[in-house]
């Protein structure tokens, strides 16, 4: 993944670090939503609600990522002190690839998803055009795959969470420091 360094920033831009932090809650939300609609039985207006609440945030996920990228691609990273092994600059940017296509790939999978469902695709307050004919099979395999992402999504997103603490805590470098939008 292409990174420009700049030897003189300790942190990442306040701009970069705030749309790190908001992917964060909107993902914890997009989970939220979907984990807790159980508690709503099928039909009910909670349960659709919680299911509109996950479109729509997931729809936000997706602009927020590609936002993400723009910042990523037109700004410096600021370099890792000490600077870490080759092997663990590889494992993150394959990390980080894994975390953008989840960020960017699920929002146009549920999209994808409600299109061929031939249910609409709501953005508070709009309407999203239909990506797909309906096709309730192709709805239903689609929703399958999208599921499967969203169970790796929580091995991914950990596993980003506990590198960056094992980071700070144990490797004692300043890799979750340039991302904090505070002092450590």
């Amino acid at each position: 993944m292409y990174v420009k360094h700049n030897s003189g920033a300790e942190k990442y831009s306040s701009l970069a670090i705030g749309l790190h932090w908001m992917t964060l809650l909107l993902l914890v939300a997009v989970y939220a939503t979907m984990e807790l609609r159980g508690i709503f039985p099928k039909g009910s207006d909670g349960r659709n609600g919680m299911m509109m609440w996950h479109y729509m945030l997931g729809l936000t996920v997706l602009a927020v990522a590609t936002l993400r990228l723009v910042v990523r691609f037109s700004s410096a990273t600021p370099p890792i002190q000490p600077p870490p092994p080759r092997w663990q600059m590889l494992f993150a940017g394959a990390m980080h690839v894994a975390l953008y296509a989840l960020m960017i790939g699920m929002p146009i999978l549920g999209w994808l998803t409600l299109s061929a469902a031939g249910k609409p695709i709501p953005f508070f307050g709009a309407h999203l055009p239909a990506l797909l004919s309906q096709d309730k099979e192709l709805a239903s395999q689609i929703k399958d795959v999208h599921e499967t992402c969203a169970a790796i999504g929580y091995y991914l997103i950990g596993l980003h969470a506990a590198a960056g603490l094992f980071h700070h805590y144990f490797v004692r470098d300043t890799t979750l420091r340039r991302m904090l939008p505070f002092e450590s």
